[in-house]
């Protein structure tokens, strides 16, 4: 008996070292699952972002039918209702994404008076800035009329467009807005660096503004040698935004009468970056 009453002890012991033990290990298991969860998800959550991450949101904000209807609504003296159309039209072996883009006036987008290649990458390194934004001529404008408006199939192919690549007319270099900014991106062109020829100009200047929900603010001038705006608009940049396809209809406004379209004419040359 005595004997069976020191085993029976023993045993609840042993019970109760082994139970401490298993909560002990369980209680190290969590935490250590807790510990690696928690530094997975800051890891996550505090991951930097990358130079070709910005430059793939500047693209996406680019691309897509925008336009200046309500700028031309609040101030028909000054803007007009350009309707600015940009697509994916090729991707370099470095990565560089090259856009297609075009401007018409929205009563006549078959018509675009303006049409380019944009070429976006990361800025160099060496340079303080976030996004590289380039501009070329296109090498036969007039097989691109209403690229992004066709369907694959009519549009040239990548190596074509690659091809067609001509001069290079501009680089804008973007850096993140400051908090408390309506932008997320903003830049221009380095000072009197892009000569320009057109209505007595001797070089251009470029500003861009990519703001939340891809609106797009542009800003294009032209200079004679001794400083004076000679071309493009004076009160500030277009402001382009997206319109939803439901809005097209209403584009048909008090703003667009008749008497606006022989000021159109007037303005292709001012309006408009003719290199």
């Amino acid at each position: 008996m005595g004997i069976g009453s020191e085993s029976g002890s023993g045993s609840g012991s042993d019970d109760s070292s082994s139970s401490g033990g298993w909560s002990v290990a369980r209680g190290l298991v969590v935490k250590t699952v807790v510990l690696i969860g928690g530094a997975l998800l800051l890891k996550r959550l505090t991951k930097s972002t990358t130079r070709w991450d910005h430059a793939r949101h500047v693209t996406r904000s680019l691309s897509g039918e925008k336009f200046s209807k309500d700028q031309a609504a609040r101030d028909p003296d000054h803007y007009f209702n350009i309707r600015m159309s940009s697509c994916p039209a090729a991707e370099m072996v470095d990565g560089s994404k090259v856009l297609y883009f075009e401007q018409a006036f929205w009563r006549s987008p078959q018509k675009p008076f303006r049409q380019r290649f944009y070429m976006v990458k990361p800025c160099p390194k060496e340079l303080k800035c976030d996004v590289e934004v380039s501009s070329y001529a296109i090498r036969d404008a007039e097989e691109y009329k209403n690229f992004c408006d066709r369907s694959k199939d009519q549009r040239p192919l990548p190596e074509e467009v690659i091809g067609d690549i001509a001069e290079h007319l501009t680089t804008v270099h973007l850096k993140r807005c400051e908090r408390g900014k309506r932008c997320l991106y903003e830049g221009s062109t380095p000072p009197a660096s892009f000569p320009n020829l057109w209505n007595g100009a001797s070089y251009c200047s470029s500003e861009l503004a990519i703001l939340k929900n891809n609106e797009i603010h542009s800003w294009d001038r032209g200079y004679n040698d001794e400083g004076n705006q000679v071309w493009g608009p004076k009160e500030g940049p277009y402001e382009f935004k997206p319109a939803p396809a439901s809005s097209t209809n209403d584009m048909f406004s008090s703003l667009n009468f008749p008497i606006q379209q022989s000021i159109e004419k007037r303005i292709e040359g001012s309006f408009v970056l003719q290199e």
